[in-house]
């Protein structure tokens, strides 16, 4: 499965850690957690106390259903339909408090409505919504763009806090952080509720400018921010968590705070790539910003290989061409490998078209000399100026059907997304695997290794390798700046990120159908496991990055943060002692059960 990238714009005109797992006693005492309560239970808020909570916030505060409801009584019913129409959206689906962008994973979780929702509209929405929470020991939700493939964003019987209306967003010619001394400098302060193409239209078409974010336009700025962070150009901008000036948040005990290098940097630091939902409730954050290059583009083709033995040469010659032409700060996205062909997915930065062109004719006049060799998808490159990269305008009169706008009457004319990224929308995953795959198996005696693999696996599953989520080859600086984040430091050693994923359309309770066809789903998972299993054999012990990784993974605090996990548990108990925050592989979820309301003993 393809995500968070241009995908099928072709069809159109134009140091793996090595830790274990930290032990319960290494992580924080077992202390201080009480159990939540469900709808029902004793200790469920009584109506009048909802409706004190919804008088604090003036009325932002609704109690949710089934998003699918109208569908049980008549499933050709006025009210089924306009909920199936929603499906179309991922604008739309967004903006439902009942929805989330995925809508489950088979033997996993399903998509379910909190018990209520707070559309929060500003800081003090957020803290009301905290103190309510730890007072009546109910199950918190955060939810921002909704993206979560682990269902973070996702839980019955909690209270939801909503941030999708806080999506302010505002420039700075020269911001210094508070409580710092820093030289001012550029950057985009953004709501928790901002998406990508809210900062993009800010920063880039209208402003000049380059943020670092990420691919996927709908995706929330916070959640995407405290996962790591990666977009079609982080090779060459390092991660969006690097990117992090300041962030007002909430705190457990309801206290708004700031968190910045000089003021509580401890908290600061887990915010930087330490997982979502775990630490304090984002309500905005700043991010710095950069020089825009003259130039985007993308490389796109798809070469099919007509027996065993030219595609084994195939994948040898392009791990080689990859290592010694676009192992650089100027390429990024991804590169499928099939069962007999490969797809190339590529944009590029700082470069003119013909400069592009170059870069890929000795690889294109090796495959046309040769009879083992079909095109399926002829070569395309296009660049286009910096600028126009996010305008839909742009691409309305200049390139229409590459972005997919948001039709809704009275929708914000910039919102838009990639054509392919609506094959996501509500999608329901079989399963999802990444590693993060080291630069070292791109030296010349290791290839051969690293081609084998990808011949083995990719006869099982599709394998993508997305080069812009792996820092090696990119600036120093980048590095050295992803390096202070509490990501896993795997991913800055690593020249790619593989994805083996696969999934359906959306399944989501409620909907007309029969539902997934679990034996089916249930082999599929199976096969992307045995795909990843054969890579892994040349990078064992790879991390996972957590915002793209199985939801069963065994040594989640090893994969997701290495040697970082103890340090982040620390802050994780310094700031949230009783647990409050909760999400499925979060840090300390290991002291809770599975849907975080009991504490395990």
């Amino acid at each position: 499965m393809k995500r968070r990238t241009l995908l099928k714009l072709a069809a159109l005109p134009l140091a793996p850690a090595t830790l274990r797992p930290a032990p319960a006693s290494a992580t924080a005492p077992q202390t201080g957690l009480r159990a939540r309560v469900r709808p029902g239970d004793p200790g469920w808020p009584s109506a009048s106390s909802w409706a004190g909570l919804r008088r604090s916030v003036t009325g932002k505060l609704t109690r949710l259903a089934p998003f699918f409801a109208g569908c049980q009584a008549a499933k050709t019913s006025p009210a089924c339909t306009t909920a199936l129409a929603r499906l179309a959206n991922t604008f739309e689906i967004g903006d439902q408090p009942a929805l989330t962008q995925t809508s489950g994973w088979i033997d996993a979780w399903t998509s379910q409505p909190s018990a209520y929702a707070l559309a929060a509209e500003n800081t003090a929405d957020v803290a009301a919504a905290v103190n309510f929470a730890r007072t009546h020991k109910l199950r918190l939700v955060v939810k921002g763009g909704g993206h979560s493939y682990q269902g973070t964003s996702d839980a019955p019987d909690s209270l939801l806090v909503w941030t999708r209306r806080m999506n302010d967003v505002r420039l700075h010619d020269a911001f210094v952080a508070q409580g710092c001394a820093d030289a001012p400098q550029p950057a985009v302060s953004m709501g928790a509720g901002a998406m990508w193409i809210d900062a993009y239209d800010a920063v880039t078409t209208r402003g000049g400018r380059y943020v670092q974010g990420g691919g996927c336009t709908t995706v929330g700025v916070a959640g995407l921010v405290q996962s790591g962070g990666f977009s079609n150009f982080s090779k060459n901008y390092g991660t969006a968590a690097a990117g992090l000036l300041e962030a007002e948040v909430v705190t457990a005990d309801g206290q708004v705070r700031i968190a910045n290098a000089c003021t509580n940097p401890d908290l600061f630091w887990a915010l930087k790539g330490g997982g979502g939902g775990s630490v304090a409730v984002i309500t905005r954050l700043t991010l710095r910003t950069r020089e825009l290059p003259a130039t985007f583009g993308a490389v796109f083709f798809k070469v099919k290989a007509s027996s065993e033995q030219a595609y084994r040469e195939l994948i040898a010659r392009l791990v080689a061409f990859y290592a010694s032409a676009l192992f650089n700060p100027h390429w990024g996205e991804q590169i499928s490998f099939n069962a007999d062909s490969v797809d190339v997915s590529l944009v590029f930065q700082g470069l003119s078209q013909q400069q592009a062109d170059a870069v890929w004719t000795p690889l294109l006049e090796w495959l046309r000399a040769r009879p083992g060799y079909v095109f399926d998808k002829p070569y395309q490159s296009l660049a286009l100026p910096a600028r126009h990269f996010w305008d839909a305008d742009f691409f309305r009169k200049n390139a229409p059907g590459f972005m997919v706008p948001d039709r809704r009457p009275g929708a914000p004319a910039h919102h838009a997304l990639w054509k392919g990224d609506l094959e996501q929308a509500g999608w329901y995953i079989h399963g999802y695997k990444s590693a993060w795959m080291p630069a070292s198996l791109l030296q010349a005696d290791r290839q051969a290794a690293l081609a084998d693999a990808i011949f083995r696996g990719s006869r099982l599953w599709q394998l993508g390798f997305h080069f812009n989520k792996g820092l090696a080859g990119a600036p120093a600086a980048e590095i050295a700046a992803a390096r202070d984040t509490a990501m896993n430091p795997g991913a800055l050693d690593a020249f790619a990120l593989l994805i083996v994923a696969g999934g359906e359309g959306p399944q989501f309770p409620g909907m007309p159908g029969s539902g997934p066809h679990q034996a089916h789903a249930r082999n599929r998972a199976r096969q992307i496991a045995k795909a990843m299993d054969e890579m892994l054999k040349v990078a064992p012990g790879a991390g996972a990055y957590v915002s793209e990784s199985d939801y069963f993974q065994s040594d989640w605090q090893t994969a997701f943060w290495g040697s970082n996990y103890r340090r982040l548990a620390q802050i994780k108990q310094k700031y949230d002692p009783q647990g409050l925050f909760f999400v499925h592989h979060g840090v300390g979820s290991e002291r809770w059960s599975r849907d975080g309301f009991t504490p395990n003993t």
